[in-house]
């Protein structure tokens, strides 16, 4: 036998939201009065699926009923469609939306950022020594599992036999694998090290783990650095290697040994430097998800607890915050403890892949980036400009610049710019959810706010309207005495309703526990 459903009945604002089981359910009284036909004693309660009478027969209970489970399976089922596609945390794709208020029309600012992409169609890529690639001369290379299989010849002059460094960042369906590739060993014991410098000349966060994936052996000592001015200062990501305490004098780790204090710790790992056998094992991973996992959970649900930890500090924020990465390979794959200096021709790195998954960093004030002219920059909302929106626009000083937050789920605050002239100045926005100057409605621009009906903006303090016409964007006709008004001309429905009877409330809500027992 189930246990008897839990439930909790609260109201908010002008809605009753109840709890039952976990399972959380509200009706918005004031839109609900909408399917009432007399809310003062009604003889029906109307429903989406049709009218109900409050009051049968007998002869006809039976079918009354039928109706109302028909009813409520059809709503059990619009809601459990609605909980399962409707994410714990904001999408925070959308940086403002019109909402109407009692003084008229206004903007709601939400926190924004651009959609996570592969970053790799937007950089620029660098190698140090620049004469690293194969080919010029062109060379035969000889497999690193048999010395004796000496078929494959890099010529920089003939584009099938070419492996420049653009072949690490294009589509890889093709059969066979493209890739670039490093000269071989040829001047063992010198070091055989190479650095690959990725550059977007813009700072972007990282949403996904950063891969590579090699033709040859993963490299033996490989250590993957950050910039996050330009590249002017490095510092490491992850070490990599056979021997941590050999190669860098550190204890081998794994991510999955970090806890939310050490997240930001750089360790050295030996999962990643192995001979490999299948094709899973050519890759090279920084785990971005495993470290967002310590304050999201496993799969990643908790995303609100992961947004909260990013708002609030700063350090972690910065952590997965990049302008350049650097791969520094170190050592190639040998086979065995001894180089074979008979053959040297079998030690070289190959890379066919590099994926990064990020967005550009906007500063929550913009949903989308462009590529325009080799350069990558936010189409800034909030009245900010700058190519990371990090400053306000000009006439928009009335308070200093802000980045945006994550917080409160699932809107963000979104602490926009506001005009200079705007008189006295608030530290924060007029709401939680971003409602912009609800305090000082009387705000207007020829950019967003919109002064209507042949209305002009004054000093972006207010609208002067034409005859006619009143409020704060003048979209609504002026009343001359009662009745006058029209609703329909100010483009909007009344904000006046008649109250929702207790009746009629009481028999909502019992409906709604009983879709909620159901579903």
């Amino acid at each position: 036998m189930s246990a008897a459903p839990r439930a909790e009945l609260r109201k908010e604002s002008t809605a009753v939201v109840f709890v039952v089981n976990g399972r959380r359910a509200a009706v918005d009284l004031e839109q609900s009065q909408q399917y009432c036909h007399s809310c003062d004693g009604a003889a029906a309660l109307k429903t989406k699926e049709g009218t109900i009478p409050q009051q049968q027969p007998n002869r006809t209970r039976s079918t009354m009923l039928w109706a109302i489970l028909f009813t409520l399976q059809a709503v059990c089922n619009s809601v459990a469609h609605a909980v399962q596609h409707y994410p714990a945390w904001g999408h925070y794709d959308v940086c403002k939306s019109q909402i109407y208020t009692e003084e008229g029309v206004a903007w709601d600012y939400m926190a924004c950022q651009p959609e996570a992409t592969d970053m790799t169609k937007y950089l620029r890529v660098a190698l140090d020594p620049p004469n690293i690639t194969c080919g010029d001369p062109p060379e035969t290379y000889c497999a690193l599992e048999n010395p004796y299989m000496c078929n494959n010849e890099c010529d920089a002059t003939t584009e099938e036999l070419a492996h420049p460094p653009e072949l690490m960042f294009d589509f890889e369906g093709r059969n066979p694998t493209t890739f670039w590739q490093s000269t071989s060993w040829k001047k063992y014991p010198k070091p055989l090290q190479v650095n690959i410098t990725l550059s977007w000349n813009k700072t972007i966060e990282l949403t996904d783990d950063i891969v590579l994936t090699f033709e040859s052996g993963r490299p033996e000592q490989m250590v993957l650095e950050k910039s996050l001015d330009y590249g002017r200062t490095w510092t490491p990501y992850q070490f990599y290697a056979t021997d941590c305490l050999d190669a860098f004098t550190m204890e081998p780790k794994t991510v999955s040994e970090l806890t939310q204090r050490t997240l930001l710790d750089i360790i050295c790992t030996e999962d990643y430097s192995r001979g490999y056998v299948w094709k899973n094992d050519k890759t090279v991973r920084f785990e971005i998800k495993d470290r967002f996992a310590l304050f999201a959970g496993p799969r990643l649900h908790n995303m609100a607890s992961l947004y909260g930890q990013l708002d609030t500090t700063k350090n972690l924020r910065d952590f997965f915050t990049i302008t350049d990465l650097r791969i520094k390979l170190l050592k190639p794959a040998t086979g065995a403890t001894m180089v074979d200096e008979n053959n040297l021709s079998r030690y070289f790195y190959a890379i066919s892949d590099i994926k990064v998954q990020g967005r550009c960093k906007c500063n929550l004030h913009a949903n989308s980036c462009v590529f325009d002219k080799g350069k990558l920059g936010c189409e800034c909302e909030h009245n900010t400009t700058g190519p990371d929106c990090s400053r306000c626009k000009r006439h928009y000083h009335g308070r200093a610049w802000s980045v945006g937050s994550y917080l409160p789920i699932p809107k963000g605050t979104a602490n926009i710019c506001i005009p200079s002239n705007h008189g006295p100045v608030h530290r924060a926005n007029a709401s939680s959810l971003g409602v912009a100057n609800r305090n000082q409605a009387r705000v207007c621009d020829n950019a967003m706010l919109r002064c209507q009906n042949g209305g002009t903006c004054h000093h972006h303090q207010r609208c002067h309207c034409s005859t006619g016409f009143t409020g704060v964007l003048c979209e609504r006709a002026r009343c001359q005495g009662p009745g006058e008004c029209d609703d329909q001309l100010s483009g909007r429905a009344s904000f006046h309703h008649p109250p929702i009877s207790r009746p009629l409330t009481l028999t909502l809500i019992v409906l709604l526990l009983l879709i909620v027992s159901l579903c």
